[in-house]
């Protein structure tokens, strides 16, 4: 697995948007832009993949330990931080009006009265089948 990979799953396991990758960065006096980051995230065969270092790496994990837990002189409860970003995800899901949102289960048993239903076309001629058993009456 490379650091890119651990970089990847950390992002998505807690919910971390580019711009808090950066503050979390920031915290260990380490400084990184938004378009440097998203290289991390590509995909490898892309033309602007850029392998994520150890020092990168080194300094998301210190920062992202001050970002959950805090310092020592203000401690900090990981549940909450974490629950913070969880509240700020659903308010994107949230924004969707509820006009557009389907209510209630599609209705298929309905034919379409715009369209006239075309005669059904026989394929394939009933065949009657005997399985080999001669009735004798």
């Amino acid at each position: 697995m490379t650091n890119n990979d651990i970089f990847k799953k950390l992002r998505v396991a807690l919910m971390l948007r580019d711009d808090q990758i950066v503050e979390i960065l920031e915290l260990v006096d380490f400084r990184i832009s938004k378009s440097e980051l998203g290289a991390f995230f590509r995909d490898e065969k892309h033309p602007n993949y850029v392998e994520c270092g150890d020092q990168v790496l080194r300094n998301f994990l210190n920062g992202l330990v001050i970002h959950l837990r805090g310092t020592k002189e203000n401690p900090k409860n990981p549940n909450e931080v974490l629950a913070k970003h969880k509240a700020e995800i659903p308010a994107k899901a949230k924004e969707i009006p509820k006009t557009q949102a389907i209510t209630s289960k599609p209705d298929f048993k309905k034919k379409p009265s715009s369209k006239k239903a075309a005669p059904k076309i026989q394929v394939v001629e009933k065949v009657k089948y005997n399985n080999g058993k001669n009735k004798k009456s």
